[in-house]
């Protein structure tokens, strides 16, 4: 079973100090990055073989877009995207395998083909979420957001970004020690770009050491986001790589234990010359 100080251990000697990098693969037709791209059961597999190839670490699967106005896919469909996925991976390969989702019984049928990770933005909110990785040995990803897909962007406002999103995190993760995770078993997100403005965005980043200090893994995902683009005078998505590794790169510098990303070889090349050199 997935054991994140392990796989740390096991990057360490590649790229010391530097975080794991977690490889996004959306099987979606509408994610704002890469929507479409990966609908076709052989690109799909095509693009996994390619991921691990790069040197990813942990593979993370969605199959609902959770981007700014995104709605909402059935339970029926979502599973239809994930689970056939997930099972040809688990088959064939041993990559550490997330399942991004914040739906009970998704989470539920990802955890009995066998992946490691649930990655719920919803921080398991939902009903029965957090007694079904209670009950498993997965590991959680606890992320922040304010709002839902729909609205999220709608203006944004807090008093304190970084202490709302803190508190909000610790509280989450103390709810699933409560629960019964572990406290090895639990990441925190503060959420970048989910009900957030360039603003807020950049205070949390500047801010690491904040969620850092709450001695729970951090992840950090800000991989070809809206911030990315507006930091570039407005680039649009397929121009946000190297500000996207450079973000990527500087988090894990900052402390952040994984960084999720769309472009893996590139990302995972300027960790290693980075770890070499600090």
């Amino acid at each position: 079973m997935f054991d994140l100080h392990d796989e740390i251990l096991k990057v360490n000697v590649t790229r010391p100090g530097m975080p794991l990098v977690m490889g996004i693969l959306n099987v979606t037709p509408d994610s704002f990055s890469d929507g479409g791209n990966y609908v076709n059961q052989q690109i799909i597999e095509s693009r996994v073989l390619q991921m691990i190839e790069e040197g990813v670490d942990i593979i993370d699967i969605g199959g609902e877009s959770t981007r700014p106005g995104a709605e909402k896919v059935s339970l029926e469909v979502e599973l239809q995207r994930v689970i056939p996925v997930i099972e040809w991976i688990k088959s064939r390969f041993e990559i550490p395998i997330s399942i991004d989702t914040y739906k009970t019984e998704v989470m539920a049928e990802a955890i009995s083909r066998g992946v490691d990770i649930v990655n719920d933005v919803n921080a398991l909110q939902s009903e029965g979420a957090m007694q079904i990785v209670a009950e498993s040995d997965v590991t959680v990803c606890i992320m922040h957001k304010k709002g839902c897909p729909e609205d999220m962007q709608n203006a944004p406002e807090y008093g304190d970004v970084v202490i709302e999103v803190r508190d909000f995190l610790l509280d989450r993760a103390q709810a699933c020690e409560a629960a019964g995770i572990s406290k090895n078993k639990i990441i925190i997100d503060p959420g970048f770009g989910f009900g957030k403005t360039l603003a807020h965005n950049t205070q949390l980043f500047n801010e690491l050491s904040d969620f850092i200090e709450l001695d729970y893994p951090l992840l950090v995902g800000v991989s070809r986001k809206r911030m990315i683009g507006e930091m570039l005078d407005n680039a649009p998505v397929e121009k946000r790589l190297h500000g996207s590794v450079a973000a990527a790169v500087l988090a894990g510098m900052k402390g952040a234990s994984v960084v999720r990303v769309h472009d893996v070889a590139s990302t995972v090349e300027s960790l290693k010359v980075i770890s070499q050199l600090v």
